[in-house]
């Protein structure tokens, strides 16, 4: 008909239609591409990581920060997330910008993306459950611990099989695997994007851009950029665990003066000289780079036999002797009441590698691992060479294998006799743990150590460092009324039972009047906190007792490990050319006690009630500091003083172990070192 038209019956093409941006067909857009699978990634590692930040936060709701700053951690968090699993996905980019198309179509590439798909996810629960417990034990995200855990998967492997109900938990994260694969299946993104196809050209451009941002972004950002936010938990929250693990590992060593605050290298030498000496030292030369000095300690040399009993995490509020009600320590409370009680000793860090280095080097922590860690560790001078010199036997005892955390090769080649699991028989180990014997057991290795060398006529330092106080906090059954593998607090009892067993086995041998026994610990079972560095949680008991020698009593002074070589040694009388960093506690004044505390990155010194705190961004923090009251309180007023003290002490500590001048060879040659070397 003239003036009329034919009327379509044609249906509009669905995908013309307008879809919502957040809606299911905008995501399937998303994925309909070669590189489809790096979305499908991101989403999945975004959402693992979200839900472990909440349970994290969850976890640690009574110590949080509910305030703007957790907005922040949050906001901040997400960030690091996104670049976080970008990165991650570079490998994949990879692989799916070169897989030619015939492969990627292939039904055994789909079998492939099938099966990596549902062990991705496994993993990423894994992770997640990981970080739970990571944070349960340590109160941090992953750090350089963690990096250190997969050196030595004996140990670790078999702690957290002990300790946990590994078959249910791994069952559990193959359900949630198995239950996220489906939700991913049901959504039809896996098969949008194996049934896509991307030109070469336009994959390689995709590709660039995937690569080229994160790891320019990595360049400019890092972990030091998140915002201190007033409270240290909320800061560890903001981190993603998976970024931390490898910054750590980026990061276990770092140059002091690319770091850290720092002053001329002879004026920080020679500061560092007038924080160590005393009246009773004198400087072998004028050279700033000869820290050798001479101690002279008055009176006739008692060569007692030294026994320091390193108890594994025993933090004072443990022990009745600090005034804890529970009764867990009354063989190490009756030691303290007869003994040299030291109220305020620090511990050095948070690791047992640093109360090691502490006590047998006399030496702030370096920033990164510890010494015993490091290259260039070998014939330093120490606590056991001084007591050589003066015909000591010295000798390494520990309860483990001490490849782990590299005890071995440290004191091995640091003159000390090793002692471990494998120098003794199968049937000298009664029970053990992933970690090693019990507490009995090394205490009864040590006592025949001791009857030994005691038959030969010299005189013997023993260190001892213990196991039992550790997770999964198992220990033999009926030695005490708490049943086993049930607390930390039955861990202590047990710990404290043992240390009473070798005080009675001890007074029947001939030697234990000649002897000077050392109960320390090598760090506290928690230093996590909402601080920076949390010194509360730093406090460890030290005891000195010898009743033939020692008269009882309770010192105040503010101290750390690395004073306890030469407060011995000058209760022994000896004399001797040092290079310790510490000083004899009795005879310092009461305004010079002070505690240098540090975890991996960050280095902090407390004077009196003040604290400074360096950071690796050369940035630097002030406190006020009430030991009976929790945290540090920031402070706006500038201690420059105490600023310039913790400056010279941590980075002549650094020069002079990088440069090698901490060797015996240094104080026996005589000679100083070149000044300009």
């Amino acid at each position: 008909m003239l003036g009329c038209h034919p009327v379509s019956t044609t249906i509009p093409d669905e995908s013309a239609r307008q879809t919502p941006f957040f809606g299911p067909e905008s995501w399937r857009r998303l994925v309909s591409n070669r590189f489809g699978g790096v979305a499908i990634f991101v989403l999945v590692f975004l959402s693992f990581s979200l839900l472990t930040r909440l349970a994290l936060a969850f976890k640690a709701a009574d110590i949080l920060g509910f305030d703007l700053s957790l907005i922040v951690a949050f906001a901040v968090g997400f960030v690091f997330d996104v670049l976080t699993a970008f990165l991650a996905s570079v490998p994949l980019i990879i692989w799916l910008t070169l897989i030619p198309r015939r492969l990627f179509e292939s039904a055994f590439h789909r079998r492939f993306v099938l099966v990596s798909v549902w062990f991705g996810l496994f993993l990423a629960a894994f992770v997640s459950a990981s970080e739970w417990v990571f944070w349960h034990e340590l109160g941090v995200r992953f750090n350089f611990v963690a990096v250190d855990y997969l050196v030595y998967t004996n140990e670790v492997v078999g702690n957290i099989w002990q300790s946990y109900p590994m078959p249910a938990i791994l069952i559990g994260l193959a359900v949630i695997a198995t239950g996220a694969f489906w939700l991913l299946r049901r959504s039809g993104w896996i098969d949008a994007w194996l049934s896509s196809n991307t030109p070469v050209g336009r994959r390689l451009v995709i590709a660039a851009a995937l690569v080229f941002t994160p790891l320019a972004a990595v360049a400019i950002i890092s972990q030091s950029d998140i915002p201190e936010l007033g409270n240290n938990n909320n800061r560890e929250l903001a981190k993603n665990g998976v970024f931390s693990f490898f910054a750590a590992f980026r990061s276990m060593e770092l140059d002091y003066g690319a770091f850290y605050r720092s002053m001329d290298e002879n004026r920080a030498l020679l500061r560092a000289r007038r924080l160590t000496g005393s009246p009773a030292t004198a400087f072998r030369s004028e050279n700033p780079r000869d820290f050798v000095h001479r101690v002279d300690n008055p009176g006739p040399i008692r060569p007692f036999n030294v026994i320091q009993l390193t108890v594994e995490s025993l933090s004072i509020h443990f022990l009745g002797a600090f005034t804890d009600p529970r009764g867990l320590s009354p063989n190490i409370d009756a030691v303290a009441k007869n003994g040299l009680l030291f109220a305020r000793c620090f511990a050095t860090g948070t690791r047992t590698t640093r109360g090691m280095e502490a006590l047998a080097l006399s030496i702030p922590p370096t920033p990164g691992r510890s010494i015993i860690h490091r290259a260039g560790n070998e014939d330093l001078f120490s606590f056991g060479s001084v007591l050589r010199d003066h015909g000591y036997e010295t000798a390494f005892l520990y309860g483990g294998y001490s490849y782990f955390d590299n005890m071995l090769d440290f004191f091995s080649s640091n003159g000390y006799r090793v002692v471990d699991r494998n120098s003794v028989e199968p049937d000298d180990v009664s029970f053990a743990t992933a970690w090693g014997a019990c507490d009995e057991d090394l205490y009864r290795w040590t006592i025949r150590e001791a009857d030994e060398v005691h038959a030969t006529g010299s005189p013997f330092h023993f260190f001892v460092m213990t196991t039992s106080n550790h997770r999964p906090y198992t220990y033999p059954e009926g030695r005490i009324d708490i049943p086993s593998g049930t607390s930390r607090e039955g861990a202590v009892k047990y710990s404290d039972f043992a240390v009473g067993e070798f005080f009675r086995e001890a007074r029947t041998r001939p030697w234990f009047d000649e002897t000077l026994f050392i109960i320390v610990a090598d760090h506290t079972a928690s230093s996590a906190g909402k601080d920076e560095i949390e010194v509360k949680r730093y406090r460890v008991p030290l005891i000195l007792y010898a009743p033939s020698l020692i008269e009882p009593g309770t010192v105040l002074t503010q101290c750390s490990q690395i004073d306890v070589a030469p407060t011995v040694l000058a209760l022994l009388g000896m004399s001797y050319d040092s290079l310790f960093f510490g000083r004899d506690i009795l005879g310092m004044k009461p305004h010079e006690g002070r505690a240098y505390v540090g975890n991996y990155q960050k280095l902090g010194q407390l004077r009196q009630r003040k604290v400074a705190v360096l950071r690796p961004d050369a940035s630097h923090s002030f406190y006020g500091c009430d030991l009976w009251a929790e945290g540090l309180q920031r402070s706006d007023e500038e201690w420059p003083v105490l600023l310039d003290d913790t400056t010279a002490a941590y980075q002549a500590a650094y020069l002079l172990f990088s440069n090698g001048l901490l060797k015996e060879d240094v104080v026996r040659s005589g000679v100083p070192p070149p000044a300009d070397e």
